[in-house]
């Protein structure tokens, strides 16, 4: 058996004593309240001295507070026990001991009523024997106080017993069948602090003008005696109520501004009712909400932040469509010899770096790394987001990716730029598929790219690609010789950029404008 961790055994039991010594206060009021108004608050009194002057009735009524007193007492370590139990066990909460946490101050408090109804009898049996006049009186201002208590202990019970609530709610599975409703705590509260009293004030008024037996003046003193009551019984359950109510939504309040901060905002469970599933609810969708946020991370981090954007806006489902765009393909060379060479964690890291700047640099000209093939890399521009310089975007974002790869000294690289039709989407199963693009494009970039390796410069791109590109993107672009790739029968014209410090305009800048006709009607072909 494990101990009750300190903090928890301070908060148990600070307030288990705190709910003793109120639940005894608060029953004392209403005996002292009872006795105070018989006594002195009737219209008719009955004289100086004690209401009860018989020893043995003296005897018995002494004998049965104790009793009353032992019973909120033993009531209140019944509760005690079954949290104790939990406590020191450990886990969630059983559903007995989840609703001994939660309904225990209202089941307290009817023991309490019980008690009430017990005492008052017996009140009004030691009264009717020595003032039979008073016992109708009462009978009914001690069943109206006990109604009083009753409200007022489960209210002020709940309020002191929520850190317990709290936590065995949050341990456990939150069901409203186990917590009164808000609607019977309102009229738990209306009943007690505001409806008894005045149901006390309607029976003088009642009496007074059906038998006119009061004074005026003595008349006058209880109604204000019972006014009084009823002020602060209605002050101090509205205050309760509110508390209830404003509490949990000052929680819900903060939590929506934290969650719009972007911060995990989470809220305490401590009620079973419907503020109860409230609170619960916010926390689940809170719950969810992170999560998704996590799977949108991961998602977009595996395929691509405009591929999750557009999944999550318009769904998922195998297929495609036909778009135009440019295909940029960048290997490494000789990495066989490197992974040979290097330890395994060297390899990774250096290919983490190498990716990083692919990753980077097509990220800034806006294009999209639809994979990574052992140290190769496939990206596109035009999908799965349109744009119009698809091909001038590619083509810079070469260029710059060269000079990015000059800080890795101990890599060469390859890089190919194609552009044209191709189909874009979903291939796969429903199962598993992933977003890609099909087409003649994809094989002449990754043809280039092997082609590049051998060449100065390690850039080819076809001149279909440059005569679509915008045209202070060609300036930078020089076209070469007609080529036959690997695996293609039709022709490609290449063109590789135009060396640092050559003036665009010198002679070929009109074939920069309007590439080789033959090389042109070959791609097209």
């Amino acid at each position: 058996m494990r101990l009750i961790p300190g903090s928890l055994s301070r908060t148990l039991s600070t307030r288990w004593v705190f709910y003793v010594v109120s639940m005894l206060a608060a029953n004392g009021i209403g005996a002292l309240f009872v006795l105070t108004f018989i006594r002195y608050g009737l219209p008719v009194s009955p004289g100086p001295g004690l209401i009860v002057r018989d020893p043995v009735s003296e005897l018995v009524l002494a004998i049965y507070l104790g009793f009353a007193s032992v019973a909120i007492i033993g009531s209140a370590i019944v509760m005690l026990r079954f949290a104790i139990r939990w406590y020191v066990r450990g886990g969630p909460p059983t559903r007995r001991e989840q609703i001994m946490a939660v309904r225990g101050p209202l089941i307290q408090s009817f023991v309490y009523l019980a008690l009430w109804l017990i005492g008052g009898t017996l009140f009004v049996i030691l009264i009717g024997r020595e003032m039979p006049e008073l016992m109708s009186t009462t009978a009914v201002t001690a069943a109206l106080a006990g109604v009083v208590t009753f409200g007022f202990t489960y209210l002020l019970g709940e309020r002191i017993m929520r850190p317990v609530a709290a936590r065995a709610l949050s341990d456990g599975n939150v069901d409203p069948r186990i917590a009164p409703s808000v609607r019977l705590r309102m009229a738990i509260g209306l009943v007690s602090g505001t409806l008894v009293p005045a149901i006390g004030i309607t029976l003088l008024s009642f009496t007074q003008l059906s038998t006119h037996a009061y004074a005026p003046r003595s008349f006058a003193w209880s109604v204000l005696l019972v006014a009084i009551a009823m002020i602060l019984a209605a002050l101090v359950t509205t205050v309760l109520l509110a508390g209830q109510v404003s509490t949990p939504l000052r929680q819900l309040t903060r939590a929506v501004t934290e969650a719009q901060r972007g911060d995990d905002a989470q809220v305490e469970v401590y009620d079973g009712s419907e503020v109860g599933l409230l609170q619960v609810g916010f926390n689940q969708m809170m719950a969810d909400s992170a999560e998704r946020r996590v799977l949108r991370q991961l998602f977009g981090q595996h395929v691509g932040e405009d591929v999750a954007r557009q999944a999550l806006q318009f769904g998922t489902e195998l297929g495609g469509e036909t778009r135009f765009v440019a295909v940029l393909f960048v290997d490494m060379v000789g990495s066989t010899a490197v992974v040979s060479t290097k330890r395994p964690a060297d390899v990774v890291a250096m290919l983490n770096q190498f990716f990083n700047i692919v990753i980077g640099v097509v990220k800034r000209h806006g294009g999209f790394v639809n994979k990574f093939v052992g140290d190769e890399a496939l990206a596109i521009f035009g999908a799965p987001l349109y744009r119009a310089d698809a091909p001038t975007a590619a083509l810079s974002a070469a260029r710059e990716l060269r000079a990015e790869l000059e800080a890795m000294p101990e890599i060469s690289v390859g890089i190919g730029v194609s552009s044209g039709t191709v189909v874009a989407g979903n291939i796969g199963s429903e199962e598993r598929f992933e977003y890609t693009v099909i087409g003649d494009p994809v094989n002449e970039a990754a043809r280039l790219t092997e082609l590049a390796k051998s060449r100065p410069g390690s850039i080819l791109a076809s001149s279909y690609t440059v005569y679509f590109a915008g045209e202070e993107e060609q300036e930078y672009w020089e076209l070469g010789e007609l080529v036959a790739l690997r695996g293609r029968t039709k022709l490609t014209q290449l063109a590789w950029p135009r060396p640092p410090g050559q003036d665009g305009d010198s002679s070929g800048h009109d074939d920069q404008q309007e590439p080789n006709e033959s090389g042109i009607d070959a791609e097209m072909r």
